[in-house]
């Protein structure tokens, strides 16, 4: 079949490797625009665009897909099949009329379980104990529409979100790949979602990676999990902002006040919650490096002292 691909980061940049390994053509890859990256600002291509071009496959990066240019521009392609993966731009209903089987999206959930566009990290903050793939047929709706086919994975209780989005990402190849087979066959069936079960995945700020020492431990260190490696947990100390990259749940519960440091020991750094006590074992000084519990003790720093509240 005639592909027609449109995604942007990592997440997508795997399903595309993965439809250019089948005997399917891909005859055209959308992604968003360069943007500029790194210290010098330089314009970069995405993860996308980059495997398309070491491909040969022709790149289209319009700003919106809503003008009868860009529109055209598809319709010449000639596709059976578009397939999205976190592409970011809104597919209006021309667009999604013009492949001969409309457009496929690849969604990092478990629908209709949150749709929309950070279901990885919600997944775990939410406690969540298993999340997947859902290869939707695509409507005018935010994840609205039909399912196609799903894939689960199990979230681990050491899951953070980057090892979450790594194995829903090669999930995510290998369901688009076998929704096309089935596709072809006549032997893909759709099914309506239940909109009493959806729930929304709304974008993440780094605002909320902003620890709330008053909530119960154990949704603390899910949200660290979640927010790993991005946008990152922290909480502020006097005026210093120490990043939090790890810890550990104690069922202790204390008087203390809610971010009182308890304990400051080379296997963890314990702090008072709302409702149990959270072990850092790993974070991230202001100008430095990462570093474990054990390694800030060795360097001599007055930091987490038993007595200090964190805010």
């Amino acid at each position: 079949m005639r592909l027609v691909f449109a995604g942007t980061p990592d997440f997508a940049a795997t399903a595309l490797t993965a439809l250019l390994n089948t005997r399917h053509t891909v005859v055209g890859v959308y992604s968003q625009p360069d943007r500029p990256a790194g210290r010098g600002r330089k314009l970069m291509p995405s993860p996308v665009k980059q495997v398309a071009l070491d491909a040969g496959i022709p790149v289209f990066q319009p700003e919106s897909l809503k003008t009868e240019t860009a529109q055209q521009e598809l319709a010449d392609l000639k596709p059976d099949v578009m397939i999205v993966a976190a592409y970011g731009l809104i597919l209006p209903k021309a667009v999604l009329d013009i492949p001969r089987h409309g457009c496929l999206n690849i969604h990092a959930s478990l629908l209709p379980r949150w749709r929309g566009a950070a279901p990885i990290h919600r997944a775990i903050a939410a406690g969540d104990t298993e999340t997947g793939i859902t290869i939707m047929q695509m409507d005018e709706g935010l994840d609205t529409g039909a399912m196609l086919l799903k894939s689960m994975t199990v979230i681990e209780a050491d899951d953070t979100g980057g090892s979450l989005h790594d194995r829903l990402a090669a999930l995510g190849g290998n369901a688009i790949v076998e929704a096309l087979r089935l596709l072809e066959k006549g032997e893909l069936k759709a099914e309506a979602q239940n909109d009493d079960f959806a729930c929304y995945a709304r974008k993440l700020t780094k605002d909320e990676g902003h620890i709330d020492w008053s909530s119960d431990a154990a949704s603390i260190e899910r949200l660290i999990r979640a927010f790993s490696p991005w946008p990152g947990t922290y909480t502020d100390l006097d005026q210093q902002r120490l990043r939090i990259h790890s810890a550990t749940v104690l069922p202790d519960d204390s008087r203390k006040p809610a971010g009182t440091v308890l304990r400051r020991e080379r296997d963890g750094i314990d702090v008072a919650c709302g409702t149990g006590t959270l072990r850092i074992t790993r974070l991230q000084l202001p100008g430095s490096r990462a570093q474990s519990s054990s390694d800030l003790i060795n360097g001599g720093k007055q930091l987490l002292l038993p007595g200090q509240e964190l805010h």
